[in-house]
Formats: structure tokens, C-alpha cells, sequence
């Protein structure tokens, strides 16, 4: 296992000498291996200044110890002007992150918004040739600020605190294959996950009381390394599923998470399955024969985290398929009342089923995967902002 990261959540104007001498204790102190230190601040509509410089402010808080920033995203509550920003701000540099909501946290889905966004995605595929671009940016459906994982993390203002992000979907495989039964299994990663959460909030909590920055809390999503070894498509896969995406994968997916929910420890953020394409090499290799797809990974969103992540999709792809893949997710994570984010990643020049190869040591190959339909018109292309009740149990 190691850490993705451990994210500060703070204002803009935190001090760049405390924020230097807390990154320089954070990347020593924990005995599990440190990928990288975060900054996430305030939705940027909130502080952006009148004259700002991405590149300038970047290389700032670079300069302090973050090895990236996220801006914080546009919510349903900003004017639409904002969107229009992104593309230049992600095009300056490649350390900022930036999200758009299309959903918040009180059941409020804007059409619009998903059509915005839908367009912003397309955009922000053009600043690089090999459509890059958009690992940088996310949607976000009922989203609330405090998750360590980016580009999804954002500070909901007032005082610092930091959260860790854990890079552990070995430690699900290594559960379930040493199990003889599903109840073992389940058991393995439990305490697997408890022991690992113990270790890291011990380190955690001294360096709060050091230097006096609350510590938050840990987001266990199983997140993948993309190698078979770290693979949480090969976790779910040795439950004994022939592949991912056949019958009997929702069941798997539902099932890991189920054991998170059961393990005590300081969690936030999601907490739950990350299944992002091109990061886990056993996802990345059945969207390659065609197994796996986009409707499928929705599917597993109803029973466990994040959503739809790293998806390579047609660089043709239209705006109102992206759209009609937003609304999706909007509605879903409204009417379940959970968070979620869609990463979509059309790539210029390719067509569904065209290789997928980047020179980027956590991204593994694959191939584009299609989506179904053409999109969405009528009353579902309106704009319109709607508010969802979520689902209630009945008995």
C-alpha cells in the first residue's frame, strides 16, 4: 500500500512558510511510502483575483511544497462565466486541477450546468494533442468538500486541516486471495484496512499536534496502481468472476465495499471502490476486449464509490453524448444520496476501439471505449434546474 496523498485543505492566503515546513515533516513521517503533497482550496469563483496569474499562483505553491493544487470548482451557485476560465487556467500549467458541479449537496440537479460542462470537457480535449487535458478536470454530483482525492478535492473555507488519500487496491487482492470463503474475505480486508487506518492516523495525529493543523481523516478508497499487483479489477475478479463486467460483477463490487463500510477508522471523502479505466490495468485490459463499458461502471457507481473515472472516449464524441452521460450520473448520485464525479477523456483522432497509449507511468493501455446512443433532446436537452428527492426506504 502507499499513499496517493495527504491533502491540505486551506484558504489561498495560508502562509507559504507554514505550508513549506508542514510538507517538509509530512513527506518523512509516515513508514508507508509518500507519492505526493496536495493543496486544495476554496472554490477559486470565491477568490480569484481580478489580475490572477495560474502559472504565477502554481508556481508559488509549488514553491512551498505542493506538489499539486486544486482550484476548487465551479458550483451550481456561480455564474456560468466561470466555466469559460477553466481551459486557460489548466492550459498554464500542469500541476492545477478544476471541477465543475452538476449536481450539489442538497439534491439540486441543473441541466444546464451538465451541458456546460459537457462542452468544457470537449474544449479542454483540444489544449493537448493526445487529449490529456481533461485528467485535469471532473464533474461533480453531490460532492461535498474534504475528500483528499483530486480533482474531485476542494476546502469548504475557514481553518486548514489535512486529509490522507491511499493508494490501496493491493491490499483487497492480497485479501481475497488468501480466503477460502467470502466471510474470510470480507474479514481479511477488514482488518486489513483497520491495521493499515491505525498506522497512518497514529503519524497523522502527531503531526496535527505539531503543527497544529486538525488532521481530517482518511479516504480508504481502494484505488488501483496499474499493475496486476495493485489492480482492483484483479481484486474483484479473484472474488471469481470470469471477467470484469460479466453477470456477477455488481455483486463483487457491492461486496468490497460493503467491507469498507464495516472497518472502524477515520474515514472520508468516498471510502469506497475507485474504478478508473486507464489507472488499473485489469479494468484497462477488459475495456480493451470490449467487456467492460461505460454503462457497466455506472452500474457499480450504485454500489460503491467515485463514479466514472479516466474513461478514454472518441474524440468525436458529441456534446450531447457527453451530456446524456452527466445527467446520468447527476441523477444517480442525487437519488441515492452519495458522491459522484465523472472524468471523461475524449481523445483526438481516435474512434471507439482505437488503441490508447499514453507515456504515463499510472496510466495503463487500453482502448477507446464507445458510448451508446447519440445523445439526448426534447425535454432532457432543455436547461432546467430540478430538485430530486433521494431514495427512501420503505418497509
Amino acid at each position: 500500500m502507499d499513499i496517493r496523498s495527504v491533502t491540505l485543505f486551506c484558504e489561498p492566503d495560508f502562509p507559504a512558510a507554514q505550508l513549506a515546513d508542514f510538507f517538509t515533516a509530512v513527506r518523512t513521517a509516515f513508514t508507508y511510502p509518500l507519492q505526493s503533497t496536495r493543496l486544495a482550496l476554496p472554490p477559486f469563483p470565491d477568490w480569484w483575483p481580478a489580475d490572477g496569474d495560474a502559472r504565477q499562483l502554481a508556481q508559488k505553491w509549488q514553491a512551498a511544497g505542493a506538489s499539486y493544487i486544486s482550484l476548487g470548482p465551479v458550483l451550481l451557485r456561480h455564474e456560468a462565466r466561470w466555466i469559460d476560465q477553466i481551459p486557460a487556467l489548466l492550459a498554464a500549467t500542469d500541476v492545477l486541477f478544476a471541477s465543475v458541479e452538476i449536481a450539489d449537496t442538497q439534491g439540486q440537479i441543473d441541466t444546464a450546468r451538465c451541458q456546460q460542462a459537457a462542452r468544457l470537457v470537449k474544449t479542454v480535449s483540444q489544449i493537448l494533442p493526445n487529449g490529456f487535458g481533461n485528467l485535469y478536470l471532473t464533474a461533480l454530483a453531490n460532492c461535498p468538500p474534504g475528500s483528499p482525492f483530486f480533482p474531485v478535492a476542494y476546502h469548504q473555507g475557514g481553518p486548514a486541516h489535512f486529509a490522507i488519500a491511499v493508494e490501496s487496491a493491493d491490499i483487497a487482492l492480497q485479501a481475497i486471495q488468501s480466503a477460502s470463503t467470502l466471510g474470510e474475505a470480507r474479514q481479511n480486508l477488514i482488518e486489513a484496512i483497520e491495521t493499515a487506518a491505525f498506522r497512518l492516523s497514529l503519524t497523522a495525529q502527531e503531526l496535527a499536534n505539531t503543527y497544529q493543523i486538525p488532521f481530517s481523516g482518511i479516504d480508504f478508497s481502494l484505488a488501483p496502481f496499474p499493475t496486476d499487483d495493485k489492480s482492483l479489477g484483479g481484486a474483484l475478479e479473484a472474488l471469481g468472476l470470469p471477467y470484469l463486467g460479466g453477470a456477477g460483477s455488481l455483486f463483487a463490487a457491492g461486496f468490497v465495499t460493503e467491507a469498507i463500510a464495516r472497518a472502524n477508522f477515520p474515514g472520508c471523502g468516498f471510502s469506497g471502490l475507485m474504478l478508473p479505466v486507464l489507472e488499473d490495468a485489469v479494468l484497462a485490459r477488459r475495456a480493451a476486449e470490449g467487456v467492460l463499458t461505460v454503462s457497466d461502471l455506472l452500474s457499480y457507481s450504485a454500489v460503491c464509490g467515485v463514479g466514472l473515472d479516466t474513461i478514454p472516449l472518441p474524440g468525436e464524441v458529441s456534446e450531447g453524448a457527453l451530456t446524456a452521460v452527466l445527467l446520468d450520473v447527476a441523477m444517480l448520485a442525487s437519488r441515492l444520496n452519495k458522491p459522484l464525479t465523472a472524468r471523461l477523456m475524449p481523445l483526438p483522432g481516435l474512434a471507439a476501439g482505437d488503441p490508447v497509449t499514453f507515456d504515463f507511468p499510472y496510466f495503463a493501455d487500453s482502448r477507446v471505449m464507445g458510448l451508446v446512443g447519440t445523445g439526448v433532446d426534447g425535454l432532457l436537452a432543455q436547461e432546467a434546474r430540478l430538485g430530486i428527492r433521494a431514495v427512501k426506504r420503505e418497509i
